[in-house]
């Protein structure tokens, strides 16, 4: 059966709109609105009447009209705005397609990026890392050109063991420091090292999960609140526990007082191992800094570091703090020679921390991405009051709480509009979809987006967050009054 409608209020003429078919009515007007979009009957900017008018044309019910306008806005195809209306997404207009094999490589990339995990590579500091580079060549002896040491450096491990007492509490000494190529690179050898089953916080890196899982380390879900991770649920049959208590990763905040000294409880009384991935520690905004969990406990903790967030991911440089016994069998997990990073760029990265390059550096990612931040939640309060925004606190992200059940065509909106970002749903453990609480069946999972706000250059940031708000799910529209009853019979 088809029903049609002549709305003058489209283009200022009549726009016949045709709902085919039966089935679901929603679905049917929004197929239809998106294939007028597309067609080019309704071109970018078009004004659509109010969905109580297109409603009583079609013969639809309000919330009907409602809900297929909210989900395409959250889809990107319709924008709506205050005092204006809804209308077709500027961005909406036809593609002409362009007929040629797509493979994997000539898949666009985005034209925006806030997938988090990542500095603006062009504030990478060059001239002073040249100026570092330099003493460090002409300084450097003759032993740094050799096969090289799987400990790494011993300058670069003298200059951690300083840097990192005095910024994060790590009591370590130089011997207990083992460089490696980041943290995925510190993961896989401790998998090698300790061996399974470890537990992790539900939500968490999935590839860091993955790539334990294919060292034979499997990995189960410890709830997370605002707390941070449940380390209650730790067992003595738990070889290991990884954990984000500066920072949990990637919901935010960090790990209560009393459950940073739980865990450590837990690891001297099992014989058990805090894994604490330190990956922004630096980066706090409106609290004082939070010390590394293993000052706690150096026998029982070790802490996991680099600069891929403070200053590339490309210089692959990261470093592993460790209790006295895992020293040894780590350097022979890693081998005799080192195979990953660069001598001369820990010389280099020695004379960065030394010299005091590194603590400027710091300081001034620290203010950029405060400013960053500060932007974000801005635009958000703008354009997006109904949106909450947790996480703030710390780090390189932040994580937009969406209503339940938008968060896909949250993310599917982002595309259609150049933008690359993540769901929370992305980073859940996936034995954590389903959990036992007080004896029922629960999803732990809650839908929102991980938004970085690190990456963009400094010209391309507020087209960028203009796309985020371009994306997100409007304020659901106001239920429709209920139709009167008539009075009962006498």
């Amino acid at each position: 059966m088809n029903s049609w409608v002549n709305s003058a209020e489209i283009l200022g003429s009549d726009l016949p709109l045709e709902l085919s078919g039966t089935g679901n009515r929603r679905a049917l007007l929004m197929d239809a609105l998106r294939e007028a979009v597309r067609s080019g009957r309704l071109a970018p900017g078009t004004r659509l009447p109010p969905y109580r008018s297109l409603a009583a044309d079609l013969g639809l019910a309000r919330n009907t009209v409602a809900d297929a306008y909210a989900e395409l806005v959250a889809e990107g195809w319709l924008a709506a705005r205050q005092g204006s209306g809804t209308r077709v997404a500027e961005r909406a207009a036809p593609v002409t397609p362009v007929h040629r094999p797509r493979t994997p490589e000539r898949v666009a990339r985005p034209v925006h990026d806030l997938v988090q995990g990542q500095p603006d590579p062009s504030v990478f500091p060059r001239t002073a890392w040249l100026a570092s580079a330099r003493r460090a060549l002409a300084a450097a002896p003759d032993d740094a050109f050799g096969p090289g040491d799987p400990h790494g450096r011993p300058e670069l491990r003298r200059a951690l063991a300083g840097y990192l007492a005095r910024v994060r509490g790590v009591r370590a000494a130089p011997d207990r420091i083992v460089l490696c190529s980041g943290a995925a690179h510190g993961l896989r050898l401790l998998a090698e090292v300790v061996g399974g089953p470890w537990a992790a916080e539900e939500y968490g890196l999935p590839f860091h999960r993955e790539l334990l899982t294919s060292h034979g380390v499997g990995t189960r879900p410890l709830g997370v609140d605002a707390d941070g991770a449940r380390v209650d649920g730790l067992t003595r049959h738990d070889r290991a526990v990884l954990l984000t208590p500066a920072h949990q990763f990637p919901t935010g905040g960090p790990l209560h007082p009393e459950r940073r000294a739980a865990v450590v409880d837990w690891a001297r009384a099992t014989g058990g191992l805090v894994v604490e991935d330190d990956y922004d520690g630096e980066f706090r905004y409106d609290r004082q800094p939070v010390g590394a969990v293993q000052g706690l406990d150096p026998e029982h903790v070790v802490l996991l570091g680099s600069v891929s967030k403070s200053l590339s991911p490309a210089l692959r440089i990261g470093w592993m703090v460790l209790p006295q016994r895992l020293v040894a069998p780590v350097v022979a997990a890693k081998g005799e020679r080192e195979p990953f990073s660069s001598a001369t760029e820990q010389l280099t990265l020695a004379d960065f921390i030394e010299s005091g390059a590194y603590d400027r550096q710091v300081r001034r990612m620290r203010q950029r991405h405060r400013r960053r931040r500060d932007q974000l939640v801005a635009a958000l309060h703008a354009r997006a009051p109904h949106v909450r925004v947790t996480g703030i606190a710390a780090g390189l992200h932040a994580v937009l709480e969406l209503p339940p059940g938008t968060e896909r065509s949250a993310v599917r909106a982002a595309a259609w509009q150049g933008l690359a970002v993540e769901g929370l749903g992305d980073y859940l453990h996936p034995g954590a979809e389903h959990r036992t609480v007080a004896g029922a069946s629960v999803v732990p999972h809650r839908d929102g987006l991980v938004v970085g706000y690190a990456t963009p250059a400094e010209s391309a940031y507020p087209e960028a967050l203009d796309a985020l708000c371009r994306s997100l799910p409007p304020v659901s529209p106001p239920p429709a009054p209920a139709a009167p009853q008539p009075p009962a019979a006498p």
